[in-house]
């Protein structure tokens, strides 16, 4: 193939974003039978099937998630192009693909990008949460640049993914001034009986968690658990018992929370991995990411 037609480009890139036809066709304001003879053209010229069929929607296979994603750079630079010749764009932003494990704290993530948006070129940040089995799926698809989770994959398929350990960090807990007041006495040991926030059992921390109290012979009183670390600290900013986090962001968490460290549980620790597809990092913004955690953030 010695040229790519573009208009047949957008027409994929059209469905792949509205997952039918018939509303890339009602989008485009083009007929239903138009739009599909294009897609036939372009996937005999390219020489494979851009969609599989589920029900009634069109999902991309894997050789068209590839496509989908430079359409989708090709048809953003050409919006940014429109923005420049009008005089008001900015430089074109390099896209950084990231998915998060749902069960990482936020603050954690959020001191994980920071660096990425302190490069020299500017970066446009697609930041997705969820499960850490469907973002390393989108990973595959390469639909993700790199996924960040508190576990390192174990995958077992056709597709290799590769842990890049960001960094280690202890495990503090927190509480309300009052109930931290109360709790430093004779801390760790204060912990038995008292209420306390946790996360849910599917998350390294839980695990970790339950195993120090089981070693220490200590059992909190179990208020609620969370499955977002977020909503977990806002209700121990609530008063309605402690929590643990991370060490590596104690001082974040109280401020942001106005909660106080009551103390760092001795001998457990929380990790944080990047994944990707990659075994040498080259992603700048990835790369940024990566030492800023092992040299400054984790270091």
């Amino acid at each position: 193939m010695d040229w790519l037609n573009y208009h047949h480009l957008l027409y994929f890139w059209t469905v792949a974003r509205e997952g039918t036809i018939s509303a890339a066709g009602a989008r485009l304001g083009l007929a239903q039978p138009t739009i599909s003879s294009q897609l036939r053209v372009l996937e005999r010229q390219l020489g494979q099937d851009l969609f599989v069929r589920q029900g009634r929607r069109l999902k991309l296979s894997e050789f068209g998630a590839v496509v989908y994603r430079y359409a989708d750079e090709i048809f953003t630079l050409g919006e940014e192009l429109q923005q420049a010749i009008r005089g008001h764009g900015p430089g074109r932003a390099h896209p950084l693909h990231v998915g998060v494990a749902d069960v990482v704290p936020k603050l954690i993530v959020y001191h994980l990008l920071v660096p990425a948006f302190q490069l020299e070129d500017t970066v446009r940040l697609v930041c997705s949460e969820g499960k850490v089995a469907d973002l390393l799926a989108e990973l595959a698809l390469h639909k993700l640049d790199v996924v960040i989770a508190d576990t390192p994959s174990q995958a077992d398929s056709s597709f290799r993914v590769y842990n890049h350990l960001l960094g280690e960090s202890g495990v503090t807990v927190f509480a309300v001034p009052k109930l931290a007041t109360r709790l430093r006495r004779n801390f760790p040991a204060s912990l038995d009986g008292a209420p306390f926030l946790l996360p849910t059992r599917n998350t390294a921390l839980r695990r970790d968690l339950q195993r120090w109290l089981d070693d220490h012979d200590l059992h909190p009183r179990t208020v609620a658990e969370f499955e977002d670390s977020a909503l977990l600290k806002a209700c121990g900013q609530a008063g309605l018992g402690a929590f643990a986090g991370p060490s590596a962001i104690a001082d974040a968490i109280t401020r942001q929370y106005n909660v106080r460290a009551v103390g760092e549980l001795p001998g457990i620790g929380e990790q944080f991995y990047a994944i990707s597809g990659e075994r040498r990092l080259h992603n700048p913004a990835v790369v940024a990411i990566t030492e800023a955690a092992r040299k400054t953030l984790f270091g």
